[in-house]
């Protein structure tokens, strides 16, 4: 869970600098931006240890899955729903990962369902305002593919892990290799002035995301994956929820409600308690 957690505070201070810094910048852009920089962060491990060539390209494809098109599609639903709305819906991201982990070991076990239901009510607690008037489904079902890319990354990672001989940073450089070529396939495709609202404070800024948030905090993320078992795993997606709104209200002097953050805190917490851990208990079961 230690690798889970602190993976969790780095996505959350994204949010607060992506909103100060990043406004005018063309969001498929940044994504790019932010995975290059991770995967020439870790390309100097790509030579270290020599994968099997299958296990190689399964990682550069999961990359290209779990953290390329998630951004692409998460980044593409801000233009058609609020963004507390995309927020809200990244909650059903422990549902899936229970769910497929579940499928790929040909098991059921309600206690992880239970645990990843009451890990989204804690953080849908926090971020539900209301229902806006109209809701654009093909922008829902846009988060809704984002969600389903990073909870079958996360529980088909240790699996490729596992094939690799324990090889997870060297892994996870071969799927940042994949993620940027296809965020970068995508500014191509987007069109448009994509360098417009690029400033000092931006550069800066998407450097930071690039190699702190993308590419320690998603290493971080895949490596307490293949340690922690997937009721837990499940229910850790949703800590950044809450961890983003404290950070949001204490670093950047953002308005919160104490008692909403804290009651939803509370739910996630508990749910992390209630998945338990079994010995030998793996988030991936299977391989996919």
């Amino acid at each position: 869970m230690t690798w889970l957690v602190a993976a969790s505070l780095l996505f959350a201070f994204s949010f607060g600098l992506i909103k100060g810094q990043l406004a005018g910048v063309d969001p498929v852009a940044v994504s790019a931006g932010r995975l290059v920089l991770a995967a020439a962060a870790f390309a100097p491990l790509l030579g270290r240890v020599s994968l099997h060539r299958k296990v190689a390209v399964r990682a550069f494809l999961l990359g290209m899955l779990q953290f390329g098109l998630m951004y692409v599609l998460y980044i593409s639903a801000f233009a058609r729903l609020p963004a507390w709305l995309v927020a809200l819906l990244t909650v059903f991201t422990p549902i899936y990962v229970t769910l497929l982990a579940d499928l790929f070991a040909r098991r059921f076990r309600p206690r992880h369902l239970a645990a990843a239901a009451a890990a989204v009510a804690g953080a849908g607690f926090i971020v539900v305002q209301g229902l806006p008037e109209g809701v654009d489904w093909p922008g829902v079902a846009l988060v809704q593919g984002s969600n389903l890319c990073f909870a079958l990354g996360q529980v088909a990672f240790p699996g490729l892990q596992r094939r690799a001989g324990g090889h997870e940073a060297v892994l996870v450089a071969w799927m940042y290799q994949g993620a940027a070529l296809l965020t970068l396939v995508a500014v191509g495709l987007r069109g448009g002035d994509v360098l417009a609202g690029w400033d000092g404070p931006a550069l800066l800024t998407v450097l930071y995301l690039g190699l702190v948030p993308t590419a320690a905090g998603f290493y971080l993320w895949n490596r307490g994956a293949t340690r922690t078992g997937a009721g837990r795993l499940a229910a850790a997606n949703n800590l950044k929820v809450p961890l983003a709104v404290l950070i949001s209200w204490w670093v950047f002097g953002e308005s919160a409600d104490y008692l909403r953050v804290l009651l939803g805190l509370a739910v996630v917490t508990a749910a992390l308690f209630l998945a338990g851990r079994r010995a030998g208990e793996t988030s991936g079961g299977r391989d996919p």
